[in-house]
């Protein structure tokens, strides 16, 4: 798995499912919506008043993100591979890649699936959780329901408890994650998880996991976080060229997909020459376009991660003002920061050292999570910063009391916590109060 995608220089070939044939561009050179062609410049393509790209078919191919996730694991499962489910970033997905299997996210977006959840699960929990067990108890997550084996990470209460719902019905495989990354013993607990977790792949599939076929899926990794990495720096342009909207839409729910990295490199191809300023006025000037688009508030978004389907928020922050330059949170930059050291002579330690430098609330302390806060905001000169809360999640939840406190003493930015569900019944009053938030940045900004 993953071979096709550790090649540097492809060659399209209509033959080649990995790499599809380019689509030819149609119309004039001064027609407005055109389909994506290489060399074409990004400015070419049809934009909004703001200079946001609205077409393109990278885009289009990630719009239809769980079909195409869909239809590679069922392929994958009449191939005989296996699909393992994981629940989380902590979870290296070399290992489950070097297994020959296919990594997939489980986790919910839909608030159709926390009621039936509520049969076995609290009302005041994290509706992530609660939105995950649903699919278990609908049997509607088509991807849970082909899974051979589950991985679960011990990272807060509420998901520790529901697995152990989950594992009465479902072979599952529980990674301990130490809680205290600054303890002298906690790298080497959790390198003995992650060999734990080879053994059990090992055992449960009946292969053999080399050093070379995880160095060969951590290639693979790299790659695909190196692509991703590329096209969140467009974010940090004057006038990007694409909403935080857009580009949380540049990932999928099985990562090493070969289709996936093409239409990555096509993406970035797509804006060559797309300009990465370094002056501190980029939301009023005119660079690339020559026109003055509305006025957006550069957003740092953090917090909880924005799985598929649950994005209401991004979209609030969006239409009323705001434009999110940065996302640092597990859907966001958080997982794709880091590389894991291809060289290394042992890659299970390369991998632990990698994912246990992960920054997440269920660390104490989460000092790491404000250091990558202060580089972030200053590498997106973000004005703002928005802090999302899932209702429920206590670790975020404590954790908001700093990261108000670097933003507005240490930063001088405005800040706004938003704690919500995924129930739409607060859009409202979420969008006053982005837009009394970007409000302030104007007047900042004129000041």
């Amino acid at each position: 798995m993953g071979k096709c995608c550790d090649k540097k220089d492809v060659k399209i070939n209509a033959s080649d499912p990995c790499h599809p044939p380019q689509p030819v561009r149609s119309g004039s050179p001064n027609a407005t919506s055109r389909v994506w062609e290489p060399g074409v410049p990004v400015r070419a393509y049809q934009e909004t008043p703001d200079g946001v790209i609205t077409n393109g078919q990278p885009l289009a191919w990630f719009d239809n993100m769980i079909p195409n996730c869909l239809a590679y694991a069922t392929d994958a499962k009449a191939q005989g591979k296996h699909i393992v489910g994981i629940m989380c970033e902590y979870t290296p997905r070399e290992l489950i890649m070097a297994a020959e299997a296919v990594p997939v996210c489980l986790c919910g977006g839909s608030a159709e699936m926390i009621g039936p959840a509520e049969e076995h699960l609290p009302a005041n929990l994290c509706p992530l959780i609660k939105s995950t067990y649903g699919y278990h108890v609908q049997k509607a997550n088509p991807f849970l329901e082909m899974a051979d084996l589950v991985v679960a990470e011990t990272t807060c209460d509420g998901k520790k408890k529901m697995y152990e719902l989950m594992a009465e019905t479902r072979p599952m495989h529980v990674l301990e994650l130490p809680q205290k990354p600054d303890d002298a013993d906690a790298l080497a607990h959790w390198i003995s998880e992650l060999r734990k977790l080879k053994a059990r792949l090992e055992e449960a599939f009946g292969v053999t996991i080399t050093d070379e076929k995880i160095r060969q899926a951590i290639r693979t990794m790299n790659r695909e976080r190196a692509l991703r990495r590329r096209l969140a720096d467009l974010m940090k342009s004057d006038h990007p060229p694409l909403t935080g909207r857009q580009l949380l839409q540049f990932k999928s729910n099985i990562s090493g997909m070969c289709a996936d990295f093409a239409q990555y490199t096509r993406a970035l191809e797509s804006y060559v020459g797309w300009a990465v300023p370094t002056n501190l006025q980029g939301v009023n000037s005119t660079t690339n376009g020559g026109h003055s688009p509305p006025y957006k508030a550069r957003v740092l978004m953090t917090g909880v991660p924005v799985v598929h389907g649950a994005e209401r928020v991004v979209e609030i922050i969006e239409s009323n003002g705001g434009l999110i330059v940065c996302m640092d949170n597990c859907t966001g930059l958080k997982p794709i920061l880091e590389d894991v050291d291809e060289t290394a002579a042992d890659p299970i330690v390369a991998l632990a050292e990698k994912y246990f430098r992960l920054p997440c609330s269920v660390m104490t302390k989460n000092s790491r999570r404000l250091d990558i806060l202060r580089h972030l905001a200053r590498e997106y000169r973000v004005q703002c910063v928005i802090d999302l809360i899932w209702q429920a999640c206590l670790t975020y939840d404590v954790e908001s009391y700093f990261i108000k406190k670097l933003a507005e003493q240490e930063l001088g930015l405005p800040y706004l916590r938003i704690e919500t569900d995924y129930s739409p019944g607060d859009s409202a009053r979420i969008a006053l109060r982005v837009e009394a938030l970007f409000e302030t940045v104007r007047q900042r900004a004129c000041a």
